[in-house]
């Protein structure tokens, strides 16, 4: 089976963090856990790379953390949540529209026939 490269991917983790926090605020594991799901299982994002993103993001601005109770219970332990900012949507727009000029671009070099060079 063919896997995701790091390298390939690392540039796009940011973007599909801030897509799931578009949705609603969210927390480390639970975001970790809908990668893992929307991706099909295809891309499993590792915990170190996962908090590097919320850590630069946060420093750009794109998010925000926050301390809340994971239930309205308040029985459940303190979790750190993010939330995205309004610079967050517009640096998630400018990676959407930089993904589709990519796939362009890339698109020219991608053949699926004869993959021995042979014409």
């Amino acid at each position: 089976m063919v896997e995701i490269s790091s390298d390939i991917i690392r540039g796009y983790n940011d973007t599909m963090i801030l897509y799931i926090l578009m949705k609603a605020p969210s927390y480390g594991y639970e975001i970790s856990k809908s990668i893992k799901n929307i991706s099909e299982g295809k891309y499993v994002i590792k915990e170190t790379t996962l908090y590097s993103a919320f850590t630069r993001m946060e420093k750009n601005g794109y998010i925000e953390s926050f301390v809340a109770d994971p239930d309205s219970t308040g029985n459940g332990k303190k979790r750190t949540y993010y939330r995205i900012t309004e610079k967050g949507i517009a640096y998630y727009n400018d990676k959407c529209d930089e993904w589709e000029l990519t796939k362009e671009v890339i698109g020219h070099f991608i053949e699926r026939g004869d993959r021995n060079g042979n014409n």
